[in-house]
């Protein structure tokens, strides 16, 4: 029997997600559902597509081929659905998408402008918010439809990772500090933090907290531009993503990694509910397109 589209759809979903129980929540369907779904492709095909052995559920070779051609196939339908609104069959659909500032750099470089050309059907808005919290609010609240945000959030959203990003100390030039950069080391350091009571501060206190440290807060914003300039101009260090160094400094900066290594988690957020075409669409191209993030060696 010919697989439906369905079926190639909640495969890929497990593929994405490395879980049954998680691919069933992203389509919106009960896990065992889901499961008699993909153990009747099996059976179609007479291959077994998944290794259920172990926690969570990981492709078999069969299983990967699968996957390559299904998400081939769901990516030509979605194209042939987009043909009517790209030549005038209908008003254009518009997806309108949360992310805080920094994040919205990625949108706005990457993933917006590949996503447009791969679907003229579809205009995509833009929504910046100053906070994680304040992205949260959007969503629930029906302002936007989908968040690219710092993990993890609220657990009454739906999650989708996408890329894990490493996140630095930036200090200014000559501050003579070692690379990489000792937890403990940040005791005493004077540093430019968020305000306290904010998501992000709250997360950072956290994490001061669990390495027995207590750096000295001599600028306390959450303005980007004022943690630029606040570094720029020698008054303290400074914790963000590796790839926003140059972006945002230049080489103005000295840069060093944390040992271990910080990682942070960020992905594509939305209430749970069924989404649009259009959303689906971008989620799907977000996580097959998102830049590669990993540690400096």
């Amino acid at each position: 029997m010919t697989p439906t589209l369905q079926q190639l759809r909640y495969l890929v979903a497990v593929a994405d997600c490395r879980s049954i129980t998680a691919a069933a929540c992203s389509v919106y369907i009960a896990q065992p559902a889901l499961s008699r779904s993909i153990q009747s492709l099996e059976r179609d095909l007479g291959v077994e597509l998944l290794d259920r052995r172990g926690r969570g559920a990981t492709l078999t070779p069969e299983g990967t081929r699968a996957v390559r051609l299904a998400r081939t196939v769901l990516d030509a339908v979605e194209a042939i659905e987009d043909i009517g609104p790209a030549h005038g069959g209908s008003s254009p659909a518009t997806l309108i998408v949360a992310a805080t500032p920094t994040l919205s750099l990625d949108l706005a470089a990457d993933l917006v402008p590949s996503f447009a050309e791969r679907h003229p059907g579809i205009n995509v808005r833009l929504l910046q918010h100053d906070s994680r919290e304040a992205l949260v609010r959007a969503l629930t609240d029906g302002a936007a439809e989908l968040g690219l945000v710092d993990l993890p959030v609220d657990k009454d959203l739906s999650t989708h990772h996408l890329q894990d990003r490493e996140v630095v100390l930036i200090s200014p030039p000559g501050s003579g500090l070692p690379d990489p950069m000792p937890f403990r080391m940040l005791g005493g350091l004077r540093m430019v933090l968020p305000t306290p009571g904010t998501g992000r501060r709250t997360e950072l206190e956290a994490m001061f907290g669990q390495a027995g440290v207590r750096p000295v807060a001599v600028v306390e914003t959450d303005e980007r531009l004022a943690w630029v300039t606040s570094v720029a101009d020698g008054r303290g260090s400074l914790i963000w993503y590796r790839d926003m160094v140059l972006r945002a400094f230049g080489h103005r900066v000295e840069v060093r990694s944390f040992t271990p290594p910080l990682l942070r988690a960020v992905g594509i957020v939305h209430p749970r509910v069924p989404l649009s075409r259009a959303a689906r669409a971008f989620l799907s191209h977000a996580k097959h397109n998102a830049p590669v993030r990993e540690p400096a060696r």
